[in-house]
């Protein structure tokens, strides 16, 4: 399905242009592969589901978020460490996704002061649903675990000023 005809179908949602709808019903016909665009690839021998060990990380600091156990860890380490967390929402069929996966790698280089996280909406269907994903990619802005802000579709000027401007507004997250 491409990315103007979900737009005309579900026309009265206020996305980017640039997302995917995801289905309402996951099945694995809508995985294509199991990496995100050039960010993460799992190692194909790891049995162990923590992202920390079967994952390669191909650029930046993107952390793949793999069970809610991991979630939650990430989310109070990032409070621990008084960070933001952008956790971004994909899917590996979604065309947007893919596209805007290494631009997200290169962010999170360059923003250290933010945790960035990648949920495999397919992976984690009840955590995605109970944060309402309707479209990916989803970006959510969080600071200890509570929602700053959020940016539907691969969108990159608009992720980048609402990154900008989370390091603007609040003092600590400067780079």
């Amino acid at each position: 399905m491409n990315v103007r005809k979900c737009f005309l179908i579900f026309g009265k949602v206020k996305v980017h242009r640039s997302a995917c709808f995801r289905p309402l019903k996951f099945s694995s016909l809508w995985i294509s592969n199991n990496n995100m665009g050039n960010c993460v690839a799992k190692h194909s021998q790891a049995k162990d589901s923590d992202s920390d060990h079967n994952v390669d990380f191909a650029a930046g600091n993107v952390k793949l978020i793999t069970t809610k156990e991991a979630w939650d860890q990430h989310l109070e380490e990032a409070r621990r460490d008084g960070k933001i967390v952008l956790a971004n929402f994909s899917a590996a069929w979604c065309g947007p996704c893919k596209m805007i996966a290494s631009y997200y790698c290169e962010l999170s280089e360059k923003y250290t002061s933010i945790m960035f996280l990648l949920v495999d909406v397919d992976e984690l269907t009840d955590f995605s649903t109970s944060w309402d994903i309707k479209a990916t990619p989803t970006f959510f802005f969080l600071k200890d675990g509570q929602q700053l802000d959020k940016l539907v579709g691969a969108n990159k000027p608009e992720l980048l000023k609402k990154i900008v401007a989370i390091n603007d507004t609040v003092p600590e997250y400067k780079q």
